[in-house]
């Protein structure tokens, strides 16, 4: 998952009605799965857009480079403008320019339309992780600020299921085209529930730390700590794997397996409906944070041994998205313990910081595997695909053991 937070947000002591927590919860979880969603507008409908424009898997594979390469300037940049403007117009803005590149990739007539439909994407991808922590931190009690986060990490994972689930079927009874335009009615649609709701998303600007304050002095000192760098690092190989899964790995299956076209997109949904599972498990799991690094070890050694399987094992073509479904489980039940190695590296002051420089990590990863796997699928390595996707996961258990290695080296008081 790409995420930022509000630097230096607090969650509220407590006394919030629980209705009104359900409901913040629930629009910013709604708002968390079009992000998601939108982040897969394309990589399910690859067999058609490569037909249509023409394109090599890698010129496609470029396509997600250039939505996450601007998503990660954008998710850097959008935290000072959600300080400075409050989240909800953010917010707003972002579901506009997610609903506007669907319409613009609907209408594409060629390569490079798709290409300047996915900066605006990207544009609009990038903000949803600084409103929605901002959000959360700021307005959630604290009691119930556990349980947000889980909402939160659900909903983007059923919002990655959505997306083949919903445009490969549009896609084949009807065109790519009809299915990215039902993208775009959908976008606008979850846009129109959160004005009719906007007065749940209201919150002041955060107060902006006066000059020569220690809170402005510091702001760069978490950039000190090997810790965080280490997570970055972590967090780059794990959107490698996930990028991996989302765009190719169902597709070299297919053609290693014999799947049928329309079991591909159900691959995919498998992988995320389990992992949104596995998350639920492994909440469970992580209550002890002594064990996230054991935890994130099993859970991806079981993933890249399924993966494997798929490259080496002669598997029926139904059985395929069984695989991908325990696949999926498994590395969701990393997902918590996944994310409790950053806040075990955090410094109290730094939080909001340290995230946004750790979970940038996920943008780039995943601008960086499409162009490496996209030249395995154009040279026909489809077994290669799936090798490499078990390799970036076996980095991930040795990334995650570094973590703690290296999580005692702390930054001396300035």
């Amino acid at each position: 998952m790409n995420t930022a937070s509000s630097a230096n947000a607090h969650p509220l002591p407590g006394g919030v009605p629980l209705r009104q927590d359900i409901g913040l919860i629930s629009l910013v979880g709604l708002a968390h799965m079009v992000s998601h969603f939108s982040q897969l507008l394309l990589a399910p409908l690859f067999p058609w857009l490569k037909d249509a424009f023409q394109a090599s898997y890698a010129e496609l594979g470029f396509l997600m480079t250039v939505f996450f390469v601007t998503s990660c300037a954008v998710q850097t940049a959008s935290g000072f403008v959600v300080d400075r403007v409050g989240p909800r117009p953010v917010l707003f803005a972002g579901l506009s320019l997610l609903g506007l590149a669907a319409f613009g990739f609907a209408s594409s007539t060629s390569y490079w339309m798709l290409a300047g439909f996915s900066v605006v994407a990207g544009i609009g991808n990038g903000v949803f992780h600084p409103v929605d922590y901002t959000l959360l931190n700021r307005k959630v009690s604290a009691a119930r600020l556990g349980h947000a986060y889980s909402v939160h990490g659900i909903t983007g994972s059923l919002g990655w299921a959505l997306a083949p689930a919903m445009m490969v079927p549009i896609a084949l009874a009807y065109s790519w085209r009809a299915a990215l335009v039902c993208a775009g009615v959908l976008a606008f649609a979850v846009l129109a529930v959160l004005w009719v709701n906007r007065e749940q998303l209201s919150l002041p600007a955060a107060p902006k730390p006066a000059a020569g304050s220690p809170a402005q002095d510091d702001r760069l000192d978490f950039l000190r700590i090997p810790a965080v760098w280490m997570c970055f690092g972590f967090f780059f190989f794990y959107a490698m794997a996930l990028s991996v899964v989302q765009a190719f790995a169902p597709e070299a299956a297919r053609q290693l397996h014999g799947v049928p076209l329309a079991l591909v997109a159900v691959c995919l949904t498998a992988y995320m409906v389990c992992a949104a599972a596995g998350m639920v498990l492994g909440g469970f799991l992580a209550s002890d944070p002594a064990r996230c690094e054991r935890i994130v070890g099993v859970g991806f050694s079981l993933a890249a041994c399924i993966a494997l399987v798929l490259a080496w094992v002669d598997v029926s073509a139904m059985a395929v998205p069984v695989l991908f479904g325990a696949m999926g489980f498994f590395a969701g039940i990393a997902g918590p313990s996944r994310d409790l190695l950053v806040k075990k590296s955090t410094p109290d002051n730094a939080t909001g910081r340290v995230y946004g420089v750790v979970y940038s990590g996920l943008d780039i990863g995943q601008a960086v595997a499409p162009l490496i796997f996209g030249l395995l699928m154009d040279h026909g390595q489809f077994q290669g695909v799936l090798i490499g996707l078990a390799v970036v996961q076996a980095v991930l258990i040795a990334s995650a053991f570094n973590v703690r290695r290296v999580r005692r080296t702390v930054l001396a008081p300035a």
